[in-house]
């Protein structure tokens, strides 16, 4: 009797622990599907992974009681029923238990892979949403590089205009200087008239000499 009073009560204990686990450990899998930045910094699989163990260790512990109570119910005449109802219930309470527990096992799991795909997939969305603003970016340095190589041709077109207008302007000056030089010196303008009325009369001369050059030539040839 003091056996199965200590057993029974070992058992009801470790059931009660086991069913406070597995709780903790079912509502993992609404903490694990919630969306999270970093599924790894949440803590979610870590607790996990420690609430996995304490109910594998305390599976094994109920196994190995249920083992005790069921030597204990093979004799029956040392058993009263309601003894042997108790053990059986205890027994059916360990396989609802382990059964719980490999259900759960398996939400938790796929919960977690379906977390850990998500994560991937916003990875992978964040990746991509980085290259486009990358590539949107280097494709804003070449408008700019092009907008600069632009401002600099103007600028040196401006600054090609600017100095034509100087050199016209000093092309201008010198031109009136030296027709102010020659209006204050009456006597250059005699003396280009006088060059060009030679000019012209030697024209005239060499002229007269080649007509009557080609005449004598002409008769001298008819002759």
């Amino acid at each position: 009797m003091s056996s199965y009073d200590q057993l029974h009560r070992q058992c009801r204990t470790l059931e009660s622990l086991f069913d406070t686990k597995l709780t903790s450990y079912s509502q993992l899998v609404a903490t694990i599907t919630r969306p999270t930045p970093d599924l790894e910094a949440s803590g979610s699989s870590e607790r996990w992974k420690d609430l996995e163990i304490e109910l594998d260790e305390l599976a094994e512990k109920l196994e190995e009681v249920n083992d005790q109570l069921s030597a204990l119910a093979s004799n029956p005449e040392l058993m009263s029923p309601s003894m042997l109802r108790a053990i059986q219930r205890h027994h059916e309470l360990f396989q609802d238990n382990t059964r719980e527990l490999r259900r759960t096992k398996t939400n938790v799991q796929h919960a977690l892979d379906q977390a850990n795909l998500l994560s991937g997939v916003r990875n992978d969305i964040d990746a991509y949403k980085s290259s486009a603003a990358d590539s949107l970016l280097a494709e804003r340095g070449r408008i700019d590089s092009s907008h600069r190589m632009t401002d600099d041709i103007l600028q040196q077109a401006y600054e090609t205009r600017s100095e034509f207008s100087r050199q016209r302007s000093s092309l201008a000056g010198i031109n009136t200087q030296m027709m102010h030089v020659i209006n204050t010196m009456p006597g250059i303008n005699n003396l280009v008239s006088m060059i060009k009325s030679r000019r012209r009369r030697d024209s005239i001369i060499m002229g007269v000499l080649i007509g009557v050059c080609i005449i004598i030539i002409v008769s001298y040839l008819w002759n």
